[in-house]
């Protein structure tokens, strides 16, 4: 099982009632609810461990787990409210503002980690739930028990404005780097995390801090994957018309897992050891399933049967 841990959330998406006025509807989000969520409906053994809200938009959350399959059993359920995110939509790009003091998910401590069976294979961790104590260091205190254990993926999803000390959201997100086998990163997170030089020189100061497997996404221009020792593979993306960009890096990254995990290469891309076909096969597969989710609203990643071959 990949276990996803971090924000569980609803994304406020802009819409329209039938009578033509602005409304937002409640869709599921965050990002590793969004990953949990697409592993699931990609047929992958997935769980997810987060602060859990029993309130009408928890419920609405755990629905919809439980339709893909996500085991929820290591969730820590209470009745604070949910987190809400209201998007904000430009050209189909996403901004956020959350709503997130007191919740379920925010309020997550250390003491409440639990133990990981041993039918969790891998961990993916990321998204606002690096950004504040006490969830943050709950968090962090999770990636610096399992590394070495179990392989560490990790997608910062850079939020520095959601952080309360963007000094100390830099220094947990520095730690968070050099315990993962495998980093995510946009374009904008490369920059925000290593603000100095060409993109070269950027991903090495990445490498120098201990991952093995580097994946950058690059938004209409596909995604790389990047090894130490120098090698390179691309997927190009695939044309669609864009409904908007919410949660596609979070299918990217379960795209990326779940045909990782299909081939039995999981590990392999951890260690930096990965055979280059199946790096590629992960690498179209991840790009394949993220256009299918942001040619539709809000994050609504694909089943299996949803991606092209």
């Amino acid at each position: 099982m990949i276990l996803c841990c971090g924000e569980a959330l609803i994304d406020m998406i802009p819409g329209e009632t039938a009578a033509g006025q602005a409304a937002y509807v409640p869709h599921g989000g965050g990002a590793s609810f969004n990953t949990a969520l697409a592993l699931g409906r990609l047929g992958v053994r997935a769980g997810l461990f987060t602060g859990l809200s029993t309130d009408v938009f928890g419920q609405q959350l755990a629905q919809a787990l439980a339709e893909a399959g996500v085991d929820t059993s290591l969730a820590v359920t209470s009745p604070r409210p949910c987190t809400l995110a209201f998007v904000h939509l430009t050209e189909g790009d996403a901004s956020y503002s959350f709503f997130d003091t007191g919740s379920a998910g925010s309020s997550l401590t250390p003491q409440a980690l639990p133990d990981l069976p041993d039918s969790v294979s891998a961990l993916l961790l990321g998204g606002i739930s690096l950004c504040n104590p006490p969830a943050a260091d709950a968090y962090l205190a999770l990636a610096q028990r399992e590394a070495g254990r179990r392989p560490v993926m990790l997608d910062p999803n850079v939020r520095a404005g959601f952080s309360r000390d963007e000094a100390a959201y830099r220094a947990r997100l520095e730690k968070m780097v050099a315990l993962a086998d495998i980093v995510k990163v946009s374009e904008e997170d490369l920059s925000w995390l290593c603000p100095r030089g060409d993109t070269r020189t950027k991903l090495r100061g990445l490498f120098a801090a201990g991952p093995k497997l580097i994946l950058l996404t690059r938004g209409r221009e596909g995604a790389e994957a990047y090894l130490p020792d120098g090698q390179v593979m691309t997927a190009a993306a695939v044309p669609v018309t864009v409904a908007d960009t919410v949660g596609a890096g979070d299918t990217f990254n379960a795209g990326f897992l779940a045909m990782a995990q299909e081939r039995g290469v999981l590990k392999a891309a951890a260690s930096g050891e990965i055979a280059e076909p199946d790096l590629k096969a992960c690498l179209r597969f991840a790009v394949r399933a993220a256009a299918v989710s942001v040619s539709r609203a809000g994050a609504n990643p694909p089943w299996r049967a949803e991606v092209p071959e």
